[in-house]
């Protein structure tokens, strides 16, 4: 596989990596970021090591280019990380005692963490952050933390993606170990462990709800809302100055763990034309942190002809979607910068789309938070896992049975690769994590439960949980073959079939998949072999099928089609049906060489 390079990896400056606060809606002023260069080793078993084989760059993964590693952790192995920092007393307040928490953003899939040789932490979920409290395992001085990661990958039930270790089509290089930034911050004894705000858009009142282990009174302040969608404004960020100057709209009292009711004297919605934010400071004894907020709500209602429809803010919206997979020939699931983040959502934006479905992954709260300033719509999946799937029955006898309507009932037979009952445990688990931990950002306005089958089971259950741990967003429950008729969607896939549609009464319509059409750029592509869904040698002609294709969407429209999700933003390895090729070098559809 030849090596690509995005600009950003490029320039990559390898002293100041992701630098960037990584938590927009909890900032604090205490903020140490841990990125750069960590020692590393590869271990056959579970031992620290001797010696350290050489330097990783982190958060990229030890297979992607930018570690300086490009090495694949095999099942059977042990990933070993160590790095120094310093701990200075200097500065710390007498009168208050302060605590220190260590946040890893992800780290895949399991790992354990020690500080100065001491176990701190363990984890398991490749896609999801958690911290620890280190207080008690400092020292004044030099510090040590050591962390060793077992993946084991596409072998096991855990969630994985498009993660494969024999990688090929539609499924891409498998990725290890920590993979999105790792910082510290300092926080007084009794501080906000959490911040959830829930706007209710028809009555104009927002309900914030501080999680803390403290019996302190709670303040907060909602500011005057702000629109920051430029493709150059990139802050978490609203500096002292900005929100000083902004013009308090809501103020408000109450307790840890209620819901704190704040009403605005105005409500100005977020669309994706004029994307409003509201900033808003939560004060808790010697704790603030400041967070954010956007008012508008998703629903599905019915049209004059009774057509369900997906609305924003109570207006019908046609949500014209990218699937968007999150790959970077560099940097893996890492993107090598912030700025790459606002290329692919603004590029999205220029070529027509307000909708990017976040196809089987989790980013950084960094992308969310880009997508909520900028106004893109987003769908977000949920992380497939489960055993080895058959491509088969999961793959070619799905879309026959599908184009042909009928249905399959998803009990967790072999063939949909859920028989493990601790996977399916894990499974709710982590969608319950995933939902409390991105549930915040305006942005995202559909949860996508299961795609094609991919570990799909009891689907009903899983839309009821679903439904109780966030009533407020629109469900797709099975994108793709498996419909069991609940959530918000019926959505369909269709890659090989004339596009059609037979609305609903209850559910909206979506296309969910289609499209993938194929084109390999010399000098662009990663791999010799492509893979996609309708081949092409000349551009010219890839853009003619594609403006068909569209066309043939848009006459969907006034017979219930709410939704569609072109297949996909870039190339990834030998999948080269992208918008942009892998390296984001080429516009392949719509336009030319990027700059």
């Amino acid at each position: 596989m030849k090596q690509l390079y995005t600009k950003w990896g490029r320039a990559l400056d390898r002293e100041h990596v992701l630098k960037e606060y990584p938590r927009p809606h909890m900032v604090r002023d205490s903020y140490l970021n841990l990125n750069g260069e960590w020692e590393y080793a590869f271990t056959e078993k579970f031992c620290k090591p001797d010696e350290y084989e050489g330097r990783i760059l982190v958060p990229f993964s030890p297979e992607s280019v930018l570690s300086g590693v490009d090495r694949q952790l095999q099942p059977d192995e042990y990933l070993w990380y160590r790095r120094m920092f310093l701990i200075s007393q200097e500065g710390q307040s007498q009168d208050r005692c302060c605590r220190r928490l260590l946040h890893f953003g992800a780290v895949d899939q399991s790992c354990v963490v020690f500080i100065n040789g001491r176990q701190a932490a363990r984890h398991t979920g490749g896609y999801l952050p958690f911290e620890a409290d280190i207080t008690a395992f400092l020292r004044p001085g030099e510090n040590e933390i050591m962390l060793a990661v077992k993946d084991l990958s596409d072998t096991s039930y855990h969630a994985r993606g498009k993660q494969k270790l024999a990688r090929g089509g539609m499924f891409y290089t498998a990725q290890s170990g920590i993979w999105q930034t790792v910082w510290m911050e300092e926080v007084p004894e009794k501080y906000i462990q959490n911040v959830q705000a829930e706007p209710d858009f028809d009555a104009g009142k927002v309900r914030i709800t501080v999680k803390a282990d403290a019996d302190v009174p709670v303040e907060i302040l909602v500011r005057k809302p702000k629109v920051y969608n430029s493709p150059m404004c990139s802050p978490s960020d609203v500096t002292d100055l900005e929100m000083e100057e902004l013009q308090v709209w809501g103020h408000a009292w109450g307790m840890p763990g209620e819901k704190i009711e704040v009403s605005l004297s105005e409500v100005c919605p977020w669309t994706c034309e004029e994307p409003y934010l509201y900033y808003f400071t939560v004060i808790m004894g010697d704790d603030r942190v400041e967070s954010y907020f956007a008012m508008r709500t998703f629903t599905i209602e019915s049209d004059r002809a009774g057509i369900p429809r997906i609305c924003l803010n109570h207006k019908v919206q046609f949500q014209k979607g990218v699937l968007d997979q999150g790959y970077w020939p560099d940097g893996l699931y890492t993107a090598p910068s912030d700025e790459a983040f606002i290329f692919d959502i603004q590029s999205m934006k220029d070529t027509g789309f307000n909708m990017m479905r976040k196809h089987i992954k989790i980013e950084p709260q960094r992308w969310y938070y880009h997508c909520d300033r900028m106004g893109m719509v987003v769908w977000q999946d949920m992380v497939n896992g489960g055993g080895k799937y058959k491509p088969w029955f999961v793959t070619y006898a799905a879309t026959v049975l599908s184009w042909r309507n009928w249905k399959i009932k998803d009990i967790y037979t072999k063939f949909l690769a859920r028989q493990n009952k601790a996977g399916r445990l894990e499974f709710v688990k982590e969608m319950k994590e995933t939902v409390e931990l991105l549930k915040g950002h305006p942005c995202i306005a559909a949860w996508v439960i299961f795609n094609e089958g991919w570990g799909q089971f009891q689907t009903e259950d899983m839309t009821e949980i679903m439904r109780k741990q966030d009533p407020s967003r629109l469900i797709d429950q099975a994108s793709g073959w498996f419909d069991q008729g609940g959530g918000d969607l019926q959505s369909l896939h269709n890659y090989f079939f004339k596009l059609r549609i037979k609305p609903e009464k209850r559910r909206a319509t979506v296309l969910s998949e289609f499209g993938g059409y194929s084109l390999r750029q010399e000098g662009h592509s990663a791999c010799l072999t492509q893979y996609g869904y309708g081949i092409y040698t000349d551009k010219r002609l890839l853009n003619k099928a594609y403006k068909k294709l569209d066309k043939e969407v848009e006459e969907l429209i006034p017979e219930g089609l709410c939704a569609s999700v072109y297949t996909q933003l870039s190339d990834v390895e030998e999948e080269v049906n992208g918008v942009f090729t892998f390296d984001r070098e080429v516009r392949k559809i719509g336009g030319g060489r990027c700059t």
